[in-house]
């Protein structure tokens, strides 16, 4: 197997693990454990599978290794959950109030780069096949599918709310009545259709680290060296996206900050091992 490929057999083993660990109920355990064993024996397939399916076959296991991550979420962890409210309310004052002057038309590309922020990850596929840089295609996926499944593995021992799901909605009007530039140009719109999008799609859990955050500039990071210009415009998407997540009140700070250093981290470890 590949070291992209040992790394999720490793998070879905420790997937079963942990599920009858934690105080969970039968059923979910039972859940939990079917999906990761599944995983895993589509993992140990791969070195057999077709070159086409071997390369893309990763995307599909991170979604599927975020949503199973989700069914640890039982209620939140209150000191962990307090500790990240605390910091945004440090750093930022009243969230929900602190970015409603910003230009609307800046308000709505963050929301829209937010939603979009799952094409990322098969977009840098992409980039390095189009690049004939195949040789690049186990450190591509060992960097950003270790960011992603760092950032899902910590939800299994201590969980928290989304800000979304704790704050009010956002301000869209001044201290006088008067919709503000955000409000006028659309943005509240745009905004709504994303909190639907997290209500609906997501885990309606907090990862902590972000995995917007950690995977999205995983893949800028794993591009970058081969592919300069590609590298440098997901870079700044991706730095986008990790202000998408705290303006729209969809990560914590401490959330995106993490997982820049988790991105970080991985990208270090991967070129000093040489892969």
């Amino acid at each position: 197997m590949m070291t992209s490929e040992r790394l999720a057999f490793t998070y879905f083993g420790a997937l079963i693990v942990l599920s009858w660990a934690r105080p969970l109920t039968l059923a979910r355990r039972a859940r939990i454990s079917a999906i990761a064993a599944t995983m895993c024996a589509a993992i140990l397939a791969l070195p057999w599978s077709g070159n086409a399916i071997r390369a893309a076959a990763p995307f599909p296991l991170i979604l599927i290794g975020y949503y199973a991550s989700g069914l640890f979420f039982v209620a939140p962890t209150r000191r962990f959950e307090s500790w990240l409210i605390a910091w945004d309310r440090r750093l930022l004052g009243d969230p929900t109030t602190r970015f409603v002057h910003w230009p609307g038309a800046i308000l709505a590309f963050l929301d829209i780069i937010y939603m979009g922020c799952f094409l990322l990850v098969p977009a840098g596929l992409a980039a390095v096949a189009l690049a004939g840089e195949w040789r690049l295609l186990d450190r591509y996926w060992t960097m950003v599918m270790g960011a992603e499944f760092g950032a899902f593995l910590p939800l299994t021992i201590v969980q928290a709310r989304p800000p979304w799901a704790i704050e009010h909605e956002p301000a869209l009007r001044d201290r006088d009545g008067v919709p503000n530039a955000a409000a006028a140009l659309g943005w509240p719109a745009i905004h709504r259709l994303a909190a639907r999008f997290v209500r609906e799609v997501t885990i309606r859990a907090n990862t902590f680290p972000s995995g917007h955050a950690a995977g999205s500039l995983a893949v800028a990071l794993a591009v970058i060296g081969a592919l300069p210009v590609a590298g440098f415009i997901f870079l700044f998407l991706a730095l986008s996206i990790c202000l998408a997540c705290i303006v729209g009140r969809y990560h914590y700070v401490l959330d995106v900050l993490s997982g820049i250093v988790l991105a970080l981290v991985i990208y270090i470890a991967v070129i000093s091992f040489g892969l």
